[in-house]
């Protein structure tokens, strides 16, 4: 009997199953991740309960025929994935693994069920057929020097005898009594041992020589990194059911959209992922107290997710100056870096990679984006251009010089990733003299047509001598990785609004990342918007001296003026060529017209050449850069990038990686413990500054939508 189940909806049946559901065989279609080529490709599956087979057809006409593969179900583990409600994957005792995708969270539940009732029934029958071995050990030691047949492996195989393993047979005719609740504590502390066992059994392989009789790259051991990590996963998420059925059982049926707490803080910041109030729990004693602080903050105010307005008088000039010129680590860490590539795969998403922490830099991704910004007198010199033509030209100049001080020193490393929640707030003071401003013209006066209709908050107010440009940036999604960032200069009535997916891929020998999203830089005195897009990096020569370089093409169009500029970012050839170099045209659309030509480097020199034969050379070099202003941390919220990194920071200026690498750990455990908590109780995300507008992400008080207001109120008056 096969309960076939269609494609776009199935009836399916949650909670207990009755005996009879075991011996149910179900079938119907599926998506099958093939290859990067081929992508996902719809299949018809088959689960056989009474063999234990999951077997996929080309089509359901063709199920008469030999399966096109086939899954031992013993044994294997059948896991929901976390990147979206529709996908799972189901990973056979042999090492085999399949990627499926459903058509919604119903279906996917549905097969996850019958797979995982399957699997364990099957598993248990393995159990019952085959008593468990007696206990043995194995060491290096007791290989002796003997030249026995027994003993004489090839090299590899030493592998699994460095290491003691011990099976153990439960006392014959004793029960294994219930797990009652209060047993969950001694659980946890056994759990604890555990992973502090294979962190050694980690520590102990990667200490191995690179070469030699036994290295820490040889594939048993790498095997045996896998699998510890795998099954040492596998518990965690067996303990986070039990939980779950305990805090059920303690608050009855639990209704939709209901925050399930752990029974000790396992899972850090808690209440930032669950957009309430601040709650109190017991310190874990056996963990360092700088860990202990990032995993259960307790804050004298309450955390919420509403938005904080920031006072740039808060605010005072950055004095950290992190330059990321340091090659020792680089050079300590070279075996790390070839066991991490010795894992990946041509094309692979490393979204998901754990990358080591010595190649991290010193600040998030949150607080590079606002390095973009470091020449503000650039940016707020756009709107001061007498045409648009020349608004467009000096875009295009600000969007070149931007990369430049984004990138801290000539080594490639990677800022941290936010979590979800993340925030960094900064803001940038230019003297109104130092802004570019038209010849003939004061860069503190406008024209009649160019009149700054100011916010309420700010009439009536002395005005001072220079620009306040403020940014603010924010982690809005974890799966995918998606940050909003925002910038503004009220007093130029101008503003900036982006959001960025990064998408990074392993290359073989380098790393792209891919900057899918857009921004739209409105100019509010000139009724413009410039949307644009990012190039492409890549980061180039992992395993010597990894350096950075952009490419791809990105376009800049004004819609209202018809103007357009096409970039296009340079990667170095094979043989010959030089490094960052860009080059570039700003057209009239109408006319056709090339109005700027733009070539150089985007680190260094920069030529403009217009179309009366002038030309302009901008050396980023030379380009002053201005300071971003930060609150001090006493002062940050808990969830501003500077105050939730910084013992990660301050451990990596101290040179400790190993510290630096268990606060990341404790960083990001919590992200991913707080994430499947709210899959779970179906609990949404809300983020604080930043809402979903279609494909992107606006800010919730952009500055278009306050000065519109102020025109009205203004008109309203009159």
């Amino acid at each position: 009997m096969c309960v076939k189940l269609p494609i776009l909806y199935l009836t399916a049946c949650f909670g207990t199953f009755c005996p009879g559901d075991h011996m149910e065989n179900i079938c119907g279609y599926l998506m099958k991740y093939t290859n990067l080529v081929t992508g996902w490709q719809y299949r018809y599956f088959v689960l056989n309960n009474d063999a234990g087979l999951l077997e996929y057809f080309v089509n359901e006409q063709s199920r008469h025929l030999k399966p096109r593969g086939t899954l031992q179900l013993a044994g294997a583990v059948i896991s929901p994935s976390d990147e979206d409600s529709h996908t799972f994957t189901v990973n056979a005792a042999s090492g085999e693994q399949y990627k499926l995708r459903a058509t919604d969270a119903k279906e996917r539940q549905h097969w996850v069920s019958r797979l995982q009732i399957c699997t364990q029934h099957h598993t248990e029958a393995i159990g019952k057929n085959n008593p468990p071995l007696k206990s043995r050990s194995f060491s290096l030691a007791s290989q002796g020097s003997t030249n026995s047949p027994g003993v004489q492996r090839r090299p590899s195989q030493n592998a699994v005898s460095f290491f003691n393993v011990g099976h153990h047979r439960l006392p014959t005719g004793k029960r294994v009594p219930i797990m009652q609740p209060d047993h969950l504590v001694d659980v946890r502390e056994m759990m604890s041992q555990a992973e502090g066992q294979q962190r050694d059994l980690i520590r102990s392989i990667e200490c191995l020589p690179a070469s030699g009789h036994l290295t820490s790259l040889d594939q048993d051991l790498l095997m045996l990194k896998a699998t510890s990590m795998a099954t040492m996963n596998c518990l965690n998420d067996c303990f986070h059911i039990l939980q779950l059925q305990h805090a059920s059982q303690q608050k009855g049926s639990l209704p939709a959209g209901t925050t399930i707490s752990w029974l000790e803080p396992k899972i850090s910041l808690a209440n930032h992922f669950k957009n309430g109030a601040a709650q109190n729990f017991p310190a874990e004693i056996n963990k360092p107290a700088s860990v202990r602080e990032e995993q259960s903050i307790a804050e004298p105010c309450q955390l919420t997710r509403e938005p904080e307005e920031i006072n740039p008088d808060e605010e005072l000039e950055d004095i950290c100056d992190d330059k990321e010129d340091d090659l020792g680590a680089v050079e300590e860490q070279r075996s790390v870096i070839l066991h991490l590539l010795s894992q990946l795969k041509l094309g692979m998403d490393l979204t998901r990679v754990v990358l080591p922490t010595f190649i991290l830099e010193k600040r998030s991704l949150l607080e590079m984006y606002a390095d973009f910004m470091s020449h503000p007198d650039l940016f707020i010199g756009i709107t001061n251009g007498s045409s648009p033509e020349e608004r467009m030209i000096r875009f295009v100049e600000y969007y070149l010089t931007s990369f430049h001080e984004g990138r801290k020193g000539a080594i490639a490393k990677k800022p941290y990733n936010p979590i979800i929640g993340e925030t960094f707030h900064c803001s940038w003071r230019m003297p109104k003299s130092n802004v570019a401003t038209d010849a003939g013209t004061n860069s503190s006066a406008h024209t009649p047509s160019e009149q700054v209709t100011l916010p309420k908050e700010l009439e009536g107010q002395a005005e001072p001598d220079y620009y306040t440009v403020k940014f603010v940036a924010e982690q809005v999604s974890h799966h995918p990785p998606v940050s909003g960032f925002y910038a503004e200069c009220v007093e130029r009535n101008m503003c900036v609004n982006a959001h960025v997916w990064t998408k990074s891929k392993f290359l073989g020998m380098s790393i792209g990342v891919t900057m899918v999203g857009e921004g739209v830089l409105h100019l509010l005195e000139h009724g413009e918007e410039y949307t644009f897009s990012l190039p492409c990096a890549y980061a180039r020569s992992i395993l010597t001296v990894p350096w950075v370089e952009l490419g791809g093409k990105v376009n800049i169009n004004c819609a209202k003026t018809g103007y357009s500029a096409s970039i296009n970012f340079h990667t170095k050839p094979f043989y010959g060529g030089k490094l960052h170099r860009v080059t570039g045209e700003v057209k009239q659309n109408m006319t056709n017209t090339v109005v700027c030509r733009v070539q150089g480097e985007w680190n260094s020199v920069l030529e403009f050449t217009y179309n009366n034969g002038e030309t302009k050379y901008v050396d980023l070099t030379k380009l002053s850069v201005t300071r971003k202003r930060v609150r001090p941390l006493e002062k940050q919220g808990p969830f501003e990038s500077r105050r939730l990194w910084q013992h990660v920071t301050e451990s990596l200026r101290d040179g400790d990686i190993d510290k630096a690498t268990e606060h990341k750990r404790a960083l990001e455990e919590r992200q991913r413990n707080e994430e499947r908590l709210r899959a779970e109780t179906e609990t949404p995300w809300c983020t604080k500054y930043f809402l979903k507008d279609g494909d992107g992400w606006v800010y919730h008080k952009p500055l278009w939508k306050t000065v519109c207001a102020a025109q009205t109120q203004q008109t309203d008056s009159n």
